[in-house]
This record gives structure tokens, C-alpha cells and sequence, in this order.
């Protein structure tokens, strides 16, 4: 049924909740391809004395390194995946998080997504946001959201 997951992962345990599931869904429906994927934002300072100080070298140096600190953490993500019997490939985009993951989905025949949630409501979602939600939202594609058990459900 499943042909292509993507698994967006911040770094945080919350987002690595998903990876038992993914493991499931994929030997479950024999699913042929994984991509685990971070997006790192630029840094920008706008209107500070810091944004008009910082070289664009030094800003570029950052963003460099960020982005190679996600890669590093995405290939150990995979590696995990690996021993549980789940090859994943992984990607590093740039940009805005909601544009990148949702335009890198339709753009590469993501069939499936699987983030993890707060399963946060009301006011406190209004507030903070949630990535989970408005991928929902705005994706095009299937999107599974697990609410890790740590996780309390709003109003009990």
C-alpha cells in the first residue's frame, strides 16, 4: 500500500517516538523506502545590532554547520532504523519547516507521513503551534500523528 514514508524528526525524543511505529508500518505493509528528514531554518537576526554585525561568511559558516550537525544526527537515526531491520535514507532540507517537509512530500512520491504530537489543544495549540497539525492541514499526503504515551490527553 505504502510505497514511501517520511519520518520529520527535530531532535527531539518526542519526534523519535515515531521510529518504533515506523518499524511496525513498514515490516507490517512491506513499505520499500523510508527518508528520514530535519529542516534546519535560517539563522536570522533581523533587526539587531547582531544581524547587522555578523558577516554573511560567518552566518553562511553557521547554517553550514547546522546543516551538518542535522545530517550526522538524521544518519544515526538511520543507523537504529538499521538494526531493527528498516533502511531509511535521509535528508536534510533548508527553509521554512511546514514548506520544506510539505513541498519535499509531493515532490518525491511521499505517500505517507509520520510525525509525532504533542496532542496538545484549544489555546495551548493556538499559542505554541503544533508542525504535526499543520502538516495535516496543509499536506496533500496521508499523515499519521503519535502522541508519544509520556504525552498527557488534553482535558483528563
Amino acid at each position: 500500500m505504502y510505497k514511501h514514508i517520511m519520518v520529520p524528526l527535530d531532535g527531539s525524543q518526542l519526534a523519535e517516538c515515531v521510529l518504533p511505529h515506523v518499524v511496525g508500518v513498514v515490516t507490517g505493509c512491506g513499505v520499500p523506502r523510508v527518508t528520514l528528514v530535519r529542516v534546519v531554518t535560517p539563522l536570522r537576526i533581523y533587526g539587531t545590532e547582531l544581524d547587522a554585525s555578523v558577516s554573511p561568511e560567518i552566518m553562511a559558516k553557521v547554517e553550514s554547520e547546522t546543516l551538518n550537525t542535522a545530517r550526522v544526527y538524521l544518519n544515526k537515526q538511520a543507523q537504529s532504523l538499521a538494526r531493527s531491520g528498516v533502511q531509511a535514507d535521509v535528508k536534510v532540507l533548508f527553509g521554512n519547516v511546514l514548506e520544506a517537509l510539505t513541498d519535499y512530500a509531493e515532490k518525491n512520491a511521499v505517500d505517507l507521513i509520520v510525525i509525532a504530537t504533542h496532542g496538545r489543544g484549544g489555546v495551548t495549540r493556538f499559542v505554541m503551534g503544533s508542525v504535526a497539525d499543520r502538516i495535516m492541514r496543509s499536506s496533500r499526503v496521508p499523515v499519521l500523528m503519535i502522541r508519544p504515551r509520556e504525552c498527557p490527553i488534553p482535558g483528563v
